[in-house]
């Protein structure tokens, strides 16, 4: 099977119940989903709301040509804040043999209404990336009870991962893992308040680059450490690699971006990505200034209201 077209710099996810992976969606949802249409060529979106998600798995297995499936989006599945995604990880790992077109994978694709993010129950995906050697794209949504051990895998050209709050050790798990093929990873790193116990230091072999020879595109967002962050990209080696740069949604300030400026030259990228900022119009003019060349996103710069500074994702 050729490789999944993917989208190298999305600001969001693509409208999952429509089109994910570039590909339209197929749902098949709630506790009896039916029979599943004749000719779904593209990518299956699975939720239920009362049901054993289980049930919906079994179901899709039983009834579904599954070895055709390209890409996969787990959606809602009853009591997110109370049961981890563990049994779901589990089965798709057992059927690991009756997916062998999966490319994409969306774990955790619900919306505000039915869980917060930082509430999202996940739980370790080191197997996702062992039982799929194939897979080229891995999103996630959620990061509590997230983990992830080093691994190598030699297709993985995309990981993203939407939390409210990242923890150290799967901040570490990722940068120590082998991804020669990966061109975009985003980590929205969080708060502490909701997990987010990462240091800038973890982020150390993600900057140094030397496991991610392929990578385009770096996102390190949503960070109340955002001034640290860019202070370390600023003179990061793998920063000479990328075409696209996201330092966005969260607490950048003047500091942070006084770094970017005095520190290694961003003027080879094709985009900057700092949108929801707290710089001030003098340094917004600097950056516009300095990096004209480059595509700069200074959008969305929320009021400031006494010096109280949030990101864009929290809860």
């Amino acid at each position: 099977m050729t490789s999944l077209s993917l989208p190298l710099y999305p600001r969001q996810n693509d409208d999952h119940r429509k089109r994910y992976a570039n590909l339209p969606v197929v749902g098949w949802y709630g506790d009896d989903p039916g029979e599943p249409p004749a000719d779904s060529p593209g990518a299956w979106h699975l939720s239920v709301f009362e049901t054993d998600f289980g049930k919906l798995m079994d179901a899709f297995f039983e009834r579904v040509d599954t070895e055709t499936v390209p890409a996969l989006v787990i959606g809602d599945w009853r009591d997110m804040y109370t049961d981890s995604s563990a049994p779901i990880v589990e089965k798709l790992v057992a059927n690991a043999h009756r997916l062998p077109a999966l490319r994409a994978l969306f774990l955790g694709a619900t919306t505000g209404e039915w869980c917060d993010i930082s509430m999202i129950q996940q739980s370790d995906v080191t197997a996702l990336l062992t039982a799929f050697p194939d897979l080229e794209r891995l999103e996630i949504r959620g990061g509590e009870g997230l983990a992830l051990s080093p691994v190598r895998h030699e297709k993985l050209r995309m990981l993203r991962v939407e939390s409210g709050g990242l923890s150290g050790a799967f901040v570490r798990g990722v940068a120590a893992c082998d991804l020669p093929a990966l061109e975009h990873l985003e980590l929205w790193l969080g708060v502490e308040e909701y997990g987010g116990d990462y240091t800038v230091e973890d982020l150390a072999p993600i900057l140094r680059g030397d496991r991610l020879p392929a990578l385009r595109h770096l996102g390190l967002q949503d960070s109340d450490r955002q001034d640290e962050i860019a202070a370390a990209v600023a003179a990061a080696p793998v920063v000479a690699q990328l075409e696209n740069l996201a330092l966005s949604m969260g607490t950048l300030t003047d500091e942070g971006a006084e770094a970017l400026l005095g520190g290694q030259p961003l003027t080879h990228l094709d985009q900057l990505d700092l949108h929801h900022h707290f710089l001030s119009d003098p340094m917004m003019q600097r950056v516009e200034k300095a990096l004209f060349v480059v595509g700069v996103d200074l959008g969305d710069r929320p009021y400031d209201d006494d010096g109280w500074f949030y990101v864009a994702v929290g809860e």
